[in-house]
């Protein structure tokens, strides 16, 4: 997640660098057939291409808000999770004092929240993380799941049995949950805690439960492609479009245009038709990379640095003093 004041203009037209170059020779060959072969009758009506453009703005529009939408729907259900373990951080200290069930408790949390932050980190093939553009914006930035296996995270916070017992499993979130489930049981029926205890601390693991389903629904259901295919083919068929809709207007400023840019304002077509387009090739960019908000991309949900703090809080909750450092912004980017 960005927080700084804003991208600069000079990294966004790094970002989109690509497009730019592709647009320009778009726009360049329409001018050069028409100006300098002479093939006048490659103009289209501008009323046509305009039509075309408002269609596709529309498109554009709504795909970009169903994007900032599950990203906006995934910050939710992290705020959740946050809080959530804040409230099971309490009542593992509160029910269980200072016995080492309370430190198992919290501490298989915390693998919780490593799994389930390396499970949404984990590339699908609609995702957009590791094209080109993206991956060298990751330059600025790191994302913590690249550096180090799962494996050596979830040994800080479990026994050797414990990763032994879920070495194997597929889906290591909901065995941990289990795990915490027998234990809650085992302490009820030790009458470690009363029915009432026992009745809120499954509450909790149940809602832990349902926020791992919701996570795992945003990370595996993509934005329908149907939408995604249509905005793309529009956007393109837009671009290609706009330069020849264009000619006729921008040769007609030849009628005004004094001394020697006389009888060459068909040229000015080039640039005015690519920061149109980069307009709209832009805002297709913006909206695959807030489509999927687990992936890596600097936009995305810093669920690390969220997992990070809930560690370090619940752990100031056990009474510990040697706490992991906050995970602090890399050129204003957290992840």
């Amino acid at each position: 997640m960005h927080i700084g004041k804003s991208y600069r203009l000079t990294d966004f037209l790094y970002w989109t660098r690509r497009d730019l170059y592709i647009l320009t020779g778009v726009g360049a060959v329409p001018v050069i057939l028409y100006e300098t072969f002479g093939l006048r009758w490659l103009v289209l009506p501008w009323t046509v291409v305009s039509l075309f453009g408002t269609a596709t703005a529309f498109i554009v529009g709504f795909k970009n808000s169903q994007s900032y939408n599950r990203t906006r729907d995934a910050q939710h259900i992290w705020t959740n999770i946050g809080n959530t373990s804040n409230t099971w951080g309490i009542m593992c200290r509160d029910y269980f004092g200072d016995s080492p069930v309370a430190r198992e408790l919290v501490y298989r949390h915390f693998a919780w929240l490593t799994a389930l932050r390396y499970q949404l980190r984990g590339e699908r093939v609609w995702e957009s993380a590791d094209a080109q553009h993206n991956a060298e914006y990751q330059q600025y930035y790191t994302i913590p799941e690249r550096n180090s296996s799962l494996e050596a995270e979830l040994a800080k916070y479990l026994s050797q049995g414990e990763l032994q017992q879920i070495a194997g499993v597929r889906n290591k979130t909901t065995q941990l949950l289990a795990m915490q489930s027998a234990a809650v049981k085992a302490a009820y029926g030790e009458g470690t805690v009363q029915l009432a205890q026992f009745i809120e601390l499954q509450r909790t693991i149940n809602l832990f439960f349902a926020q791992t389903a919701q996570s795992e629904s945003l990370k595996d259901t993509p934005y329908p492609r149907q939408y995604s295919i249509v905005n793309t083919i529009f956007v393109r068929i837009f671009c290609a479009l706009l330069p020849f809709g264009l000619l006729r207007e921008f040769d007609s400023l030849n009628r005004a245009a004094p001394g020697l840019l006389h009888g060459h304002m068909v040229w000015l077509l080039i640039p005015f038709s690519v920061m149109i387009s980069w307009i709209y090739t832009s805002l297709v960019q913006v909206g695959e990379s807030t489509e999927n908000p687990f992936e890596g991309n600097s936009n995305d949900v810093p669920i690390s640095q969220i997992c990070r703090a809930i560690e370090i809080d619940l752990r100031e909750m056990l009474g510990e003093k040697e706490l992991p450092p906050p995970i602090v912004p890399q050129n204003d980017i957290i992840i």
